[in-house]
């Protein structure tokens, strides 16, 4: 399969879970691009087991991992067939760190494998996964359980993944694979290699495996060139603008924030689609496009189409609780919903579109300031020359103790777990109860009772119909019905 052989509509890899395995599959359905996220699958998959894995759906995908022992030696550490207790807090995984287990590579190794073989059950059109390049430790992990599971397009953003493309031509072959560690600290200092082997996780040979095409999210005339130019391997791009849902590029240039404090972007953060054209390489135009208009613009300027996250997001068909999901719609559809781009709420340093309603649950809850995920922590060089971990989202005592900036914990939230919150697997705390929400979304939001009939809600086919100009029309992919392991 080449990149033009994709749909014209790729739906945008939410995390965590948003784009889950039905979001993408109900997608795949109408004809168009599905799209999981693999941000925090593998602590997503234990606590669905830990959950009770009501449908099955989970320990039906495990039973066809193919590496002997995992997915037994994960249902029995974490499968709870009745659940859990009221209030009892979830069991955590190890977080990851720059040398971590065989046995915590291939937890990730088989959450990926799970989320994309449940997203491809049933049909042949092809899937992708969307991974973030800032939460650089699990990724190979990640990538090689895709992989296994036959995933078609891997999508990369929140960074500049320059070496993802020879990381997935060694998995592919089953031979190491490797990736720069980013650390602060060692400036000019010989690379740190984030590493994955194949060979240690079977116990013969591997089978074979077909390499996906790579799409870099990029935001910026130079990284387009970039990739386009000087990095083999690159099979096409999504040129993602500001309004654009979850992790933002940073303005260029200077940081100016406009009354509301949120950053200011100018004409110089505008891609031109000709400019992009001109590289050759088949796009996609994300941010801002997804309606009818949009997407006959973007073919007009010789895009491919258009990626579409927020339309999707609020569907039925995505990941969101749907609590959160029905308050969110009541409020759009009164007109009494927000979205702000936060500059400090994330922190890895990128701004971080926050929704703000009326009936937000979080409201009034007291954000506990913890790292017990530790996704999004950033490695450092010690004193010592040893290599350690700190989240400016952490107890701002053990952050500044580890020679941090006071300054760097203004503002910032535990992403992590409010993004669990969000998909109805949040944590629970003692103190506050459950881990309240944080949403993100797209400028989109505003405008969707535009569109939709909020108050009935929508679902993916007819996100697509709408931006097809089409009634909804879905190929049949059929239930299976296999017994589950265990």
């Amino acid at each position: 399969m080449r990149a033009t052989d994709l749909p014209m509509i790729i739906q945008g890899g939410m995390g965590a879970a948003v784009s889950d395995w039905r979001l993408a599959r109900a997608v795949a359905a109408c004809g168009q691009l599905g799209v999981v996220s693999g941000t925090g699958i593998d602590t997503i998959l234990i606590r669905r087991l830990q959950d009770g894995d009501r449908d099955g759906a989970m320990r039906r995908a495990m039973a066809h991992f193919p590496i002997p022992g995992v997915a037994e030696r994960v249902l029995e550490t974490y499968f709870r067939p009745n659940g859990r207790e009221p209030g009892e807090p979830y069991a955590l995984l190890p977080m990851y760190n720059l040398k971590v287990s065989k046995e915590r590579q291939q937890v990730a190794m088989l959450a990926a494998f799970v989320e994309v073989w449940l997203a491809k059950e049933g049909h042949q059109r092809p899937i992708g996964m969307n991974l973030l390049t800032k939460i650089q430790l699990p990724n190979l992990a990640l990538l090689y359980g895709a992989l296994l599971a036959g995933v078609d397009v891997i999508i990369m953003g929140a960074g500049i993944p320059r070496e993802i493309p020879a990381a997935l031509d060694a998995l592919a072959a089953n031979q190491p694979a490797r990736l720069t560690a980013e650390i602060e600290g060692d400036d000019g200092a010989p690379p740190t290699y984030i590493t994955f082997d194949p060979a240690e996780h079977w116990p013969g040979p591997p089978p074979p495996l077909r390499r996906p095409l790579f799409l870099p999210i990029v935001a910026s005339v130079t990284l387009a060139t970039m990739f386009a130019r000087k990095i083999a391997g690159v099979d096409g791009l999504v040129i993602e603008g500001p309004t654009a849902g979850g992790h933002n590029a940073p303005p260029r240039g200077e940081l100016r924030l406009n009354e509301r404090g949120e950053p200011v972007y100018g004409p110089r953060d505008l891609v031109d689609p000709t400019k992009i054209a001109a590289l050759g390489l088949p796009f996609w135009l994300a941010g801002g496009t997804a309606s009818p208009e949009g997407l006959a613009a973007a073919r007009a300027a010789g895009a491919m189409g258009i990626q579409v996250g927020t339309l999707f997001a609020f569907c039925t068909d995505s990941g969101l609780d749907n609590t959160l999901r029905r308050s969110v719609l009541d409020a759009a559809a009164r007109d009494a919903v927000d979205v702000f781009t936060d500059p400090r709420a994330s922190p890895t340093g990128y701004p971080f579109k926050v929704v703000r309603w009326d009936n937000d649950p979080a409201q009034g809850v007291p954000r506990q300031r913890i790292c017990d995920l530790g996704y999004l922590r950033s490695m450092y060089r010690t004193p010592k020359g040893t290599i350690g971990y700190r989240c400016a989202s952490e107890p701002i005592a053990t952050f500044v103790k580890k020679g941090s900036d006071l300054a760097e914990t203004e503002g910032r939230r535990c992403l992590c777990n409010a993004l669990m919150a969000n998909i109805g697997v949040g944590q629970a705390r003692a103190d506050i109860g459950v881990e309240p929400p944080l949403l993100t979304s797209g400028d989109d939001l505003l405008r969707l009772r535009t569109i939709f009939d909020l108050r009935r809600g929508y679902s993916a086919a007819d996100v697509i119909a709408y931006l097809l100009g089409e009634r909804p029309v879905a190929v049949t992919i059929p239930q299976q019905q296999e017994s589950v392991a265990g």
